[in-house]
């Protein structure tokens, strides 16, 4: 009765693991849904705790995860839940914003030893720190990546699995990836990334919007060659149930301290863009990536506002203390990117345009977030959004293409 009672409790449909993409996958046979679920509820690959619990004991596990990485309605920390039942995690691994995700965008992160726990914490956005070292991973016989991506190339979780993933492949630990839905995974739109330009904020030719689970993406990185002397890492997949490209997902945790609305995480593969330009995008208040402005603006747009220090969110946003004019998107219906499947260009292009000192509208990090020098300058020139999306051809077709290949959803 009380295994019954555990297989209703933890079972879901359509859940499997997924061995190395070089290798034959393994398929779980479907449980029965809960009566305690709704038909065909979403779930994450790390509440289904029944599929995976099992190969974690008696293995020392090491964990990347932050404030996103829960489990159930109470959202507990993945990390606490299998403490409780009796998993060996020996280390926490903690990406950009820090384990818990209270640190600022771009704040170096320490290492420290969780309070809770008491597990060590390894930072992996501090000092850069970015790949787990030998040391780092001694004594770990299995890692799990379990964090909510957004669906941006420049969001930087992408660039933290591609270190793990390397650093496991070099030392021969299997990582675990309990996946999650993307919010953004309805689209795949943007210039694909020159890899000239390569950054933590873009390591691969991949477009701004790549229409993939994280699940997904790690198999996009072992089957293309991605990881460092074309190493493979062994993966096992937990996949989300019931989850479609296609579906609204309404993400349970602020993904970090500045996407704070399921508004703003829509909208960020297109507001992003302007952190590479003078203006605010909304840092520094408590609605960020939904209003963009700039003080020379005053006179063209009435709507304003004032990015002040908000500790935790941004302790030094881009015009700081000053009142920018510009766009509200506060009541944007973001409908029409779900709608159009396509990334705004509209609002980079009109506030350029309105900009007096064009000179000083750009700076260095622009080119780092397109992926391309090329954005920047066809703006500059005066190109209109259809000539600019032209230019994505046939990089962004080729990419579908390879995309395919790799998809555990429909």
């Amino acid at each position: 009765m009380i295994k019954i009672k555990r297989l209703l409790l933890f079972g879901s449909i359509n859940c499997f693991i997924i061995c190395p993409v070089t290798a034959q996958k393994t398929y779980y046979k479907p449980q029965k849904i809960s009566a305690l679920q709704k038909k065909n509820e979403i779930i994450p690959g790390a509440d289904q705790t029944y599929f995976y619990i099992d190969y974690l004991k008696g293995k020392n596990i090491g964990m990347v995860i932050n404030q996103t990485s829960v489990i159930g309605k109470t959202l507990t920390l993945s990390v606490d839940s299998l403490v409780e039942l009796g998993i060996s995690v020996k280390k926490i691994f903690g990406p950009e914003h820090g384990f818990r995700g209270n640190a600022s965008n771009g704040a170096d992160v320490n290492s420290t030893i969780d309070e809770a726990t008491h597990i060590p914490v390894i930072s992996l956005y501090g000092n850069k720190h970015f790949k787990p070292t030998p040391e780092d991973l001694k004594g770990i016989d299995l890692m799990i990546f379990d964090i909510q991506d957004v669906g941006a190339r420049f969001y930087t979780y992408l660039s933290t699995l591609q270190y793990v993933m390397e650093a496991c492949a070099e030392n021969n630990i299997e990582l675990m990836i309990l996946d999650r839905p993307n919010p953004n995974g309805f689209y795949v739109d943007g210039p694909v990334l020159d890899t000239a330009y390569r950054s933590f904020i873009g390591l691969n030719p991949i477009p701004i919007v790549h229409g993939l689970t994280i699940g997904e993406y790690a198999q996009m990185i072992n089957g293309e060659g991605w990881l460092k002397n074309h190493v493979k890492c062994k993966l096992k997949i937990i996949k989300a149930a019931n989850y479609k490209h296609s579906a609204v997902y309404k993400l349970p945790v602020n993904p970090s301290p500045n996407l704070n609305t399921d508004k703003s995480v829509i909208l960020y593969p297109s507001v992003c863009l302007f952190e590479g330009t003078t203006l605010s995008l909304g840092r520094g208040t408590m609605f960020p990536f939904e209003q963009i402005g700039h003080p020379t603006l005053a006179g063209k747009y009435t709507y304003s506002f004032k990015p002040v220090s908000i500790p935790g969110m941004s302790e030094d946003p881009p015009q700081k203390d000053k009142v920018c004019y510009g766009i509200d998107l506060k009541a944007y219906d973001t409908y029409f990117i779900r709608a159009g499947k396509e990334l705004n260009l509209s609002w980079l292009i009109t506030l350029y345009k309105a900009f007096p000192d064009k000179q000083h509208f750009f700076n260095a990090y622009f080119t780092k977030l397109a992926g391309t020098d090329k954005l920047q300058k066809q703006i500059e020139a005066g190109e209109s959004e259809k000539e600019i999306r032209n230019s994505w051809e046939p990089a962004l077709s080729h990419y579908k293409m390879i995309r395919k290949k790799y998809l555990l959803y429909p």
